[in-house]
């Protein structure tokens, strides 16, 4: 056999090269289909991908705005933070400022009712003493005649000379007591 035939047999059966005119028709349908996909589908792909690039582009404007948004809010609200806590601390030391006026009040209130206490008390007591010596003074005059007239025998019951003996000689008393001091 000749080895041309053979060769030619051989490429015959080669079942992984295709028949030129089946490799021809599928090239050519091949280019049909990629026309067409290259005509309808290709523009919908892309307007597809377009409108995701700009809804993706948007959203992160969109983002980035709601971030500056959020900062400057965030910072505003610190500001009024900061302005609570300065207002809060001044109202504090206002109320520590009228809490200390409120208390010397009150203590210069106690003061003075102690004050008046004191001096209603020695009053009260300067007047007790008073009546007691009064009424000390009374009751040793009287015993003083009782027993006086005890001893003489006889009824010493003149008031106005009772009562004028009594007091000098108990002025005597006190004069002898001051003079002592």
């Amino acid at each position: 056999m000749n080895p041309l035939v053979q060769l030619a047999a051989e490429e015959a059966e080669n079942p992984l090269i295709p028949p030129i005119p089946e490799l021809v028709i599928g090239l050519i349908a091949f280019l049909i289909v990629f026309g067409f996909l290259a005509k309808k589908l290709l523009p919908n792909i892309n307007k597809v991908l377009d409108e995701r690039r700009e809804a993706i582009e948007g959203g992160i404007e969109k983002a980035d705005a709601a971030q500056t948004e959020a900062q400057s809010v965030l910072e505003q609200y610190k500001a009024q933070l900061a302005e609570a806590r300065h207002e809060a601390a001044r109202l504090r030391q206002e109320a520590q400022e009228q809490g200390a006026v409120i208390l010397q009040e009150m203590r210069a209130e106690g003061q003075r009712q102690r004050e008046e206490i004191i001096a209603a008390g020695h009053a009260q007591i300067e007047a007790d003493r008073k009546a007691a010596a009064a009424a000390l003074r009374q009751d040793v005059g009287k015993l003083a005649t009782d027993l006086a007239g005890k001893l003489v025998g006889e009824s010493l019951e003149d008031h106005a000379r009772q009562s004028g003996t009594v007091d000098r000689f108990l002025d005597e008393l006190e004069a002898k007591a001051e003079a002592v001091r």
